[in-house]
């Protein structure tokens, strides 16, 4: 055979091979850049609609119920061991109604409507326990002042400070991730 027609099927070959090569890197690639878009488009998602918003939501609470605290100049709103004086009630139910039930409804809010962008895998048991706390109160206290029906004016069960630590916990890390799936994108 002909020696440049040999080196014309060997040129071509290698050209076919890398264009087959070149095309499998560029679709992969591809598919890589396609995952990553779409696992950002969720992080940004979870971010904007349900952990950025309770996020806010927590940082506003703790700081309204610090402003409560220093108003009524004690640690804590109820004691064990003697009753609330009338104007505190007043104070704490003012607070309850203009604050404290708002934000809280907010919360549930949130949960119920955005309960599909939840990182883990199940409701968590913190996100479990905030549902019990808002609801006992929020009944109890709707028929306090609907019917006059008396409840000692918090909610049966405790705020559940796991609640918090768990959402500034996961808005932290999606905020990570956020950052790290950026790059991972830009850098194709």
């Amino acid at each position: 055979m002909n020696a440049a027609v040999v080196v014309a099927v060997i040129a071509g070959s290698v050209s076919i091979v890398g264009w087959f090569v070149s095309n499998l890197l560029n679709a992969r690639s591809e598919r890589r850049r396609i995952r990553l878009t779409a696992r950002l488009a969720h992080v940004e998602k979870q971010l904007e609609e349900l952990y950025g918003p309770l996020a806010v939501l927590i940082y506003e609470g703790k700081a309204s119920f610090r402003d409560l605290l220093t108003t009524l100049g004690r640690p804590h709103v109820f004691g064990a061991d003697r009753p609330v004086p009338q104007k505190d009630l007043d104070l704490w139910l003012f607070w309850v109604d203009h604050d404290l039930m708002p934000r809280n409804a907010a919360v549930q809010q949130l949960l119920a409507t955005k309960s599909h962008l939840i990182e883990e895998d199940d409701f968590p048991a913190s996100f479990h326990q905030f549902v019990e706390h808002y609801n006992a109160w929020r009944v109890s206290h709707l028929r306090w002042k609907e019917e006059g029906v008396p409840y000692p004016w918090h909610s049966k069960t405790n705020w559940p400070d796991a609640f918090d630590d768990d959402v500034i916990t996961t808005y932290r890390e999606l905020l990570a991730r956020h950052s790290r799936l950026i790059g991972a994108v830009a850098r194709g």
